[in-house]
């Protein structure tokens, strides 16, 4: 087995839907090697009845755990659950695009000496996929989305030339963005604190936040690694239940996320670069956390620590003055005239 596309889920069933019928029209029976692997954290929805569907359409396995083992886990399950000797971790949510298997494969096969692969991806709200039809046709697709990273040249480099904000903002974060070799994932999953992974709380820990990024740190820090930037899926936003805490984990996890790199071999350079670029929402994240600490995992941190280690980066400070800027600009195109204003 070539390929394993690997989805954790859990009562996600209509969003599931939607993913496996853009994998089916992605080619996949036409493609021996593939397989499709779906965890199911314990789902009480229809899962059961769609994965049942898609069997038809679609060559998966699939389990359901007895009890929700917690995302972190259930990830380390599906991947565990797969063959192949390439692994792909797709949110339940995300959609692949017509091409993307085959220009996956091929890439497999011509750098054969790569352990890591970044797919660039598109990004779309839910609400436009949920007013087509369901299950969603990746015909109807617009034209005009806009890809994750911006980054024009394809091509080999090493693993830590990833981390870069010219490629990515997140830091590897998205799981969507990286196919890698499983046996390397599979040797280095014992990175992860037990204790950590077992803890329900969302994201209470960075290893319940992005433990696929502490086992990418560790496995693939000496790895050649691949940039592909034509998207080969779709991000969807608006599904995900837990962007109230989102400036958590833009703000606090993937500064841990950085540290992580840096603990396996990143440069110093490109840490400092990385970091003080990550700390451009720092301040206004840090007071809404505060303000909004019923739903935003303020508990989980130590804000007067947080502000103290990093005092000595600009962007800690200007990110005050930035969030102002961004605010002004919405402002100003609201009330342009190509918004109505002249009218």
């Amino acid at each position: 087995m070539r390929l394993s596309i690997c989805i954790p889920t859990y009562n996600r069933a209509r969003h599931l839907r939607n993913c496996l019928r853009s994998i089916a029209s992605s080619g996949i029976m036409q493609h021996s090697g593939v397989e499709v692997c779906i965890s199911d954290n314990g789902s009480s929805d229809d899962t059961a009845q769609i994965v049942e569907e898609a069997k038809q359409l679609v060559p998966l396995r699939y389990e359901r755990n007895q009890e929700n083992l917690g995302i972190p886990a259930n990830f380390l399950k599906v991947v565990d659950m797969a063959t192949g000797e390439f692994a792909w971790l797709v949110g339940d949510d995300d959609l692949l695009m017509p091409e993307a298997l085959k220009t996956l494969l091929e890439l497999i096969e011509k750098h054969p000496h790569v352990d890591f692969f970044y797919v660039n991806s598109f990004h779309l709200t839910t609400e436009f996929v949920l007013s087509h039809p369901q299950p969603f046709d990746v015909s109807n697709l617009p034209s005009d989305m806009q890809p994750f990273s911006t980054r024009k040249k394809d091509g080999e480099l090493a693993f830590f030339d990833l981390i870069d904000p010219k490629i990515s903002f997140d830091f590897l974060g998205g799981m969507f963005l990286s196919v890698f070799r499983r046996e390397k994932w599979l040797e280095n999953a014992g990175v992860l604190n037990a204790k950590a992974i077992k803890d329900m709380r969302t994201f209470a820990y960075f290893d319940n936040t992005f433990p696929h990024v502490k086992i990418f740190a560790k496995a693939f820090s000496g790895s050649r690694a691949y940039f592909q930037s034509k998207p080969l899926s779709v991000c969807l936003s608006g599904a995900r239940e837990w962007a109230p805490m989102y400036p958590l984990v833009r703000s606090v996890r993937l500064i841990e996320a950085l540290d992580e790199y840096r603990g396996n071999g990143m440069s110093l350079w490109r840490y400092l670069e990385c970091r003080n670029f990550a700390l451009r929402y720092f301040i206004p994240d840090l007071v809404y956390m505060i303000l909004r600490r019923e739903v935003s995992g303020v508990a989980y941190i130590k804000p007067f620590r947080l502000l103290a280690a990093n005092a000595v980066y600009p962007n800690s400070y200007l990110s005050l003055f930035l969030y102002f800027v961004r605010k002004a600009k919405r402002l100003i195109m609201r009330l342009s005239p190509s918004q109505g204003l002249a009218h």
